[in-house]
């Protein structure tokens, strides 16, 4: 393998990642991951020091991962629903089941051992808290009302992600998340929550 000592880690780093979304965290072993991407436990451990720094930094490596899908989006949608719209279709992806699954599997762990997961519990929560908030912000709401709407809407995607996730019963989960879309244009205006 070319390359620097930090792009050999950062090539090392990907296919890791790539393996742990596709097998989960549960079983992990650094003898087989090893293998799975052409590796041995020896070099993982020059690279992360140690299982725990490794998977710290395969949970960080998914969050820029799922804070890049969202970059996706188109900025200038005709409306708030065609951004919630094309949001769900983006996230919901069969494409993006494996990290998705991930992810949740990650959640229960975390809070199952909040203190090991600390940093994860943290940004699973308020980076996506901020992303969301921003434009209610930019809409009038104050910071506790956009944060609130923010609180909503990212209950609402976790919500129905993890049920498709768990059914694959898409046709259902799409009504679902339609309806729920309607009852996110019935929130106030921002003069309306300030009175």
């Amino acid at each position: 393998m070319a390359g620097s000592a930090d792009e050999r880690r950062a090539d090392l780093l990907e296919r890791i990642t790539d393996y742990i979304a596709a097998n989960g965290l549960s079983d992990l072993s650094l003898r087989p991951l090893a293998d799975a991407v052409d590796s041995s436990p020896r070099v993982l451990l020059y690279y992360f020091s140690s299982k725990e720094d490794l998977i710290g930094e395969v949970l960080a490596r998914l969050r820029a991962r799922q804070g890049a899908l969202f970059a996706t989006l188109p900025r200038e949608a005709v409306s708030y629903a065609q951004t919630v719209r094309a949001a769900w279709k983006l996230i919901s992806a069969p494409a993006h089941e494996r990290v998705f699954s991930l992810f949740f599997e990650v959640y229960g762990l975390a809070l199952q051992d909040r203190e090991r997961y600390a940093e994860f519990l943290r940004g699973a929560v308020d980076d996506w808290i901020g992303y969301l908030a921003a434009s209610k912000l930019d809409d009038g709401y104050s910071r506790r009302d956009a944060r609130a709407i923010a609180t909503v809407i990212l209950a609402g995607y976790r919500g129905f992600l993890l049920d498709l996730l768990a059914t694959r019963d898409r046709a259902r989960v799409d009504r679902a998340v339609e309806l729920w879309i309607l009852a996110l244009d019935a929130i106030p205006e921002p003069e309306e929550l300030s009175k």
